[in-house]
C-alpha cells in the first residue's frame, strides 16, 4: 500500500489526528510548568524545586522514548498512540488525586513515560502518509502540537491552579488525554511499509554507523531546544514576578506567543519544501535565535518594555526548527529505523529540557533573568557551525 492508496482527505485526517494526539500529550508534558507560580506563592516552594517538579514529565519521557520508538517499529502507530494516551490520562488523574508533592512528582514522572508514546508514533504517521515534497509542510503542522499544547496549558492551567488549586488544575491534562486515546483508537491508520524480509539492505542497516549525520542533527537540536525549553518554563513566572502581570494576562500572552510559534513551524516546514532542504533553514534559524535571545537579555537588563516584544519573537524563532530536524531524521533513518531515531531525537531534547529547568531556576534565583537569557543565547550560537550539509536533494 502506497501513500497514494488513500484519498487526500484521509491523508490529511491522519495529520489532524497526529496533531491532536501530540497536542494533548504536550498539555500534560508542559502543563506542570504552569503550576510554578501557584507552588511558589501559595506553598512557598522555591523556583529550583518547582522547576524540578515541572521537569518530571520530561525526565519520564527520556526513560521511554526509545523504547516506544522500538515498539512503533514493531507493532505500528495506532496501538502505541492509543495505549500511550490512555496511560497518560490515568497517571494525570493519579497526580490530581494525591496531596504530597513527592507523590505528584512520581505520577508526573510516570505520565511522562507514557506520554512519550505520541512523539515517535505521530511523527511516523505523518512521514508515512505524505510524499517528500509535502512532508516539510505536513510535519511543520504536526510539530505545532508542542506550542499549541503549551499555549492551551498556559490558557487554562494557571487560572485553575490560582482559583481551584493544583489538584484541580491537573484534571485538565487528564481529560484531554482521555479524548486523545479515543480519537486514536477510532481514527489512526498505520502507514505502509514493506515487509522486513523484502526490504533492501540499506533500509535495514543501522544509519548511525559510518556517518555522523544523525549525531550532528541530534546535537544541534539539543542546543536549540535549551532556549525553547527555558522560555516555555519560565516566561509565565517572569511576566508575573518581574513585570507584575496577573496570571490571566500572562497566560494569555504565553498562549498568543505559542500560537505564533505554531505558525513559525508551519512556515519553516513550507520553506524547507520550497528550497529542497531541511538543514539549510535550520542554520538560519539558529542564527536568528542567538541574536533574539541576546537582545532579550539586553533589554531585560535595561528594564525596557521591548523585552516583552522580544520574548514573543524569541518564542516564535526558537520553536521553528523542530519540525525540520524531525523530518530530516525520519527521512535519513528510513522506515525500519525512524522510530528509534525519532525516539533518540526526543530523548536528547527532553533530557536537555529536564536538566535545564532546575538549573535555570537556580541560576535565576542567584543572578536574575538577564543572565539566564544571555546564557540561552550562547546555545544556538554554538549550534550554528554544527548543522550538517544535506546528504542529497529531496525527492519529488
Amino acid at each position: 500500500m502506497a501513500t497514494s492508496s488513500i484519498s487526500t482527505a484521509r491523508r490529511w485526517s491522519m495529520l489532524v489526528i497526529a496533531l491532536t494526539a501530540t497536542t494533548c500529550a504536550n498539555v500534560f508534558i508542559n502543563g506542570a510548568a504552569f503550576l510554578i507560580p501557584t507552588l511558589h506563592s501559595e506553598r512557598g516552594v522555591d523556583l529550583a524545586a518547582a522547576g524540578l517538579l515541572s521537569a518530571m514529565p520530561s525526565f519520564g519521557l527520556v526513560l521511554t522514548l526509545i523504547a516506544w520508538g522500538w515498539l512503533v517499529d514493531r507493532v505500528g502507530e495506532r496501538l502505541v498512540l492509543t495505549v500511550g494516551s490512555a496511560l497518560t490520562a490515568a497517571f494525570a488523574f493519579g497526580a490530581a488525586s494525591v496531596h504530597s508533592l513527592f507523590a505528584v512528582g512520581a505520577f508526573l514522572l510516570l505520565g511522562g513515560m507514557a506520554a512519550a508514546s505520541s512523539n515517535s508514533a505521530s511523527g511516523r504517521v505523518v512521514v508515512g502518509w505524505f510524499p517528500p515534497h509535502q512532508r516539510g509542510l505536513a510535519m511543520g503542522i504536526r510539530q505545532t502540537a508542542t506550542p499549541l499544547g503549551v499555549g492551551l496549558g498556559a490558557l487554562v492551567i494557571p487560572r485553575v491552579a490560582e482559583s481551584q488549586g493544583v489538584a484541580t488544575a491537573l484534571l485538565f491534562p487528564a481529560a484531554v488525554c482521555v479524548l486523545s486515546a479515543v480519537i486514536c483508537a477510532v481514527g489512526v491508520l498505520d502507514p505502509p511499509r514493506p515487509p522486513r524480509a523484502e526490504a533492501p539492505a540499506e533500509h535495514l542497516a543501522n544509519p548511525y554507523r559510518g556517518s555522523s549525520m544523525l549525531w550532528r542533527i541530534h546535537a544541534v537540536s539539543v542546543l536549540l531546544v535549551i532556549p525553547q525549553g527555558f522560555l516555555w518554563t519560565f516566561t509565565l513566572v517572569w511576566l508575573m514576578t518581574e513585570r507584575g502581570w496577573s496570571a490571566a494576562s500572562a497566560g494569555t500572552l504565553v498562549t498568543v506567543a505559542q500560537v505564533l510559534g505554531a505558525g513559525g513551524r508551519i512556515a519553516a516546514g513550507r520553506w524547507s519544501d520550497l528550497v529542497g532542504s531541511r538543514l539549510r533553514p535550520i542554520r538560519s534559524i539558529a542564527a536568528a535565535a542567538a541574536v533574539t535571545m541576546a537582545l532579550l537579555a539586553l533589554t531585560d537588563l535595561l528594564d525596557s518594555p521591548a523585552s516583552i516584544v522580544l520574548m514573543v519573537v524569541a518564542a516564535v524563532v526558537t520553536v521553528s526548527d523542530n519540525g525540520l530536524a524531525f523530518t530530516a531524521i525520519a527521512e535519513i533513518a528510513g522506515p525500519f529505523w525512524s522510530g528509534r531515531a525519532l525516539g533518540t531525537q526526543n530523548t536528547s531534547q527532553h533530557l536537555a529540557t529536564a536538566i535545564g529547568s532546575p538549573l535555570f531556576g537556580g541560576l535565576i534565583a542567584l543572578a536574575g533573568f538577564p543572565v539566564a537569557f544571555a546564557i540561552c543565547a550562547l546555545c544556538p550560537l554554538a549550534a550554528f557551525p554544527l548543522v550538517p550539509t544535506e546528504p542529497r536533494p529531496l525527492a519529488k
